[in-house]
């Protein structure tokens, strides 16, 4: 694992109005990125790097209320500490540090940090809408069953030498050796309130679902940061019927067998068994039922 980007020396004059969060084992933060986002970040920002899991939530809830801006510059696992530590409403500023970053690009900010950071200085605000499962906040997505079993296998892996994760190519192994260990058959497992059985279950709260390299996984085309949730969960899938899924799924599409729901308020899955569950991108254990919710109109963002 590489050292961290060094802890910069920074001297503010009167109260801190404007914080940067760090994140600085995030695959594309380094020392010279660090440096060019704060120089595009406003005079007197104050700059302050996690050491660990749930420090983001920490700093968000002691330190978001009464500032101006509250930047991120790291990957969707801080990006979504921050918005379940965040207590006040203050405009967040989400700069790409990770190896996929799926909530600034799905904002439409630049893939390069020191464009984003140009652009979220430049102070542009919207309003968009969080999704919550089981009381914790989601930016993007969620999902119960094959997404969150592929994400826990993914951290298995662990980081490569230089502190990055592991890249596309590791996620698509990961994805056929899943497929492969059920024969390219999943059965249904799960209970979606008030529409019958699927195989798993995927919640989006804004399109793309997710990114590989650049291209978007749409899953659900309709979803937006403006409305609900969105739900898109096949009701079983054989040899047959994955790869036509597959295709489907990454346009956005609608075909037979799929349970889909659009700009819902709630969506309640009862599981046959314990399943992973997955908010953002990050393992939230085995569960035996989840709780989807939109919180509209929940945070102000800078893009």
């Amino acid at each position: 694992r590489r050292s961290p980007a060094a802890r910069p020396g920074t001297c503010t004059l009167g109260p801190v109005t404007r914080l940067l969060i760090v994140n600085p084992f995030a695959s594309g933060v380094t020392e010279e990125r660090l440096a060019v986002v704060q120089a595009a970040l406003p005079a007197g920002t104050e700059t302050v790097q996690t050491e660990g899991a749930g420090d983001a939530v920490r700093i968000a809830r002691e330190r978001g209320a009464g500032l101006e801006a509250l930047y991120v510059f790291s990957g969707d696992g801080t990006y979504n500490e921050v918005l379940n530590g965040l207590q006040a409403d203050v405009p967040l500023g989400f700069i790409p540090g990770g190896g996929t970053s799926v909530l600034p690009r799905a904002l439409g900010l630049p893939r390069d940090p020191a464009e984003a950071a140009a652009r979220v200085a430049a102070g542009r605000t919207r309003r968009i809408a969080l999704g919550t499962v089981n009381g914790r906040r989601f930016g993007f997505n969620a999902g119960i069953g094959f997404d969150a079993e592929l994400v826990r296998r993914i951290d298995a892996l662990g980081r490569r030498h230089d502190g990055r994760r592991p890249g596309d190519a590791a996620f698509a192994r990961a994805a056929l050796g899943l497929v492969a260990g059920r024969r390219g058959r999943f059965e249904p497992s799960l209970e979606v309130e008030g529409m019958g059985r699927a195989c798993f279950a995927l919640v989006a709260n804004c399109t793309p679902y997710t990114y590989l390299g650049r291209l978007g996984l749409a899953v659900a085309s309709q979803a937006s940061f403006d409305a609900g949730l969105d739900l898109v969960a096949p009701v079983t899938l054989g040899p047959l019927s994955l790869p036509r899924f597959a295709w489907q799924a990454w346009r956005g599409a609608r075909g037979n067998g799929v349970l889909v729901v659009h700009d819902a308020d709630r969506i309640a899955i009862r599981c046959d068994a314990p399943l992973p569950l997955q908010a953002d991108g990050e393992d939230l254990g085995d569960v035996e039922a989840a709780v989807f919710e939109a919180e509209r109109d929940a945070v102000t963002v800078l893009v």
